[in-house]
């Protein structure tokens, strides 16, 4: 059985220095799918010159960021004496926890040689006995990403974050969750099954494409039933499309997200903006001692 469309809307732009961003979640329907509380779609530019500041250092807290680069390189820096590059089509993932400062920067792919870039942020919310661990970082390039071709030769999926059949991803989960990029070459198809209680999304990043028998634009995102049941995507297009598929297990704590921090509660967010003032958090050593 097909699973059913809740609702489909277009994200809102939200952009920072000279990146355009759409902010895709939250939108007016939805604060949450599975545990992923935020995604901004950093769309794909020429960038001819290299940037010298990033986002900036900030803070976190209760949360863990996923930087997934289509294309692009992403420097990091965190006050957790953490430092790496991932480049085109890997992944930057900082588990904040108790706090954290990081900045990180996107720029052109030094090692592909173009001047393109293209880029994804989540915010996954941690379960509440979580958000009081250490932080954590990985980064992982895209050769460690596990990877399958379609049936047909209809395209790939990769695994972000979760499992789909036999391949994992590296990215620790805290609860049922995934993010999959699936890549549909021109004129093919791909089914994805969906278990009972799951909240899942798809974001359709450039191009159009058939989602369950209607056809959704580019920027559009689409949200689904908790109901058992499959997901068709299609592309009746003459060249390749991508489509990103996320969710997991219903997020049942309560939810307060004020700025960069995500709780449980008011006070915990109070207690978030004092220990960051306060200097909990440490500060980002900007020398590079660790490179990946």
């Amino acid at each position: 059985m097909k699973k059913r469309t809740s609702f489909s809307t277009p994200g809102h732009r939200a952009d920072i220095g000279d990146l355009t961003i759409n902010r895709i979640l939250p939108n007016r329907y939805a604060d949450a799918v599975g545990p992923f509380v935020f995604l901004d779609h950093i769309v794909p530019r020429h960038q001819p010159e290299v940037m010298d500041s990033g986002t900036g250092a900030h803070p976190h807290r209760g949360i863990a960021t996923l930087s997934y680069i289509i294309a692009g390189e992403d420097e990091h820096f965190d006050s957790a004496g953490n430092y790496a590059r991932v480049y085109s089509g890997g992944i930057q993932w900082m588990k904040a926890g108790n706090g954290i400062i990081h900045d990180e920067t996107l720029n052109v792919d030094s090692q592909a040689g173009t001047h393109h870039t293209h880029a994804f942020q989540f915010w996954i919310n941690l379960p509440a006995k979580n958000k009081a661990e250490k932080p954590e970082y990985l980064a992982i390039q895209a050769s460690e990403v596990p990877r399958k071709v379609l049936p047909d030769d209809g395209g790939w999926i990769k695994v972000i974050v979760g499992g789909y059949e036999d391949l994992h991803s590296a990215i620790p989960d805290y609860s049922t969750q995934f993010i999959y990029h699936i890549h549909l070459e021109a004129r093919k198809g791909f089914t994805i099954s969906i278990e009972e209680n799951t909240e899942v999304a798809a974001f359709l990043p450039t191009k159009n494409a058939v989602v369950n028998g209607t056809e959704f634009e580019a920027g559009e995102f689409v949200e689904f039933d908790r109901d058992k049941g499959e997901i068709t995507m299609e592309n009746k297009l003459d060249g390749a499309i991508d489509v990103i598929v996320f969710g997991g297990a219903p997020y049942n704590e309560p939810i307060v997200a004020e700025g960069p921090f995500v709780m449980n509660s008011r006070t915990e967010i109070a207690d978030a903006y004092r220990d960051f003032y306060a200097g909990k958090y440490g500060k980002i050593n900007y020398q590079k001692t660790s490179l990946t």
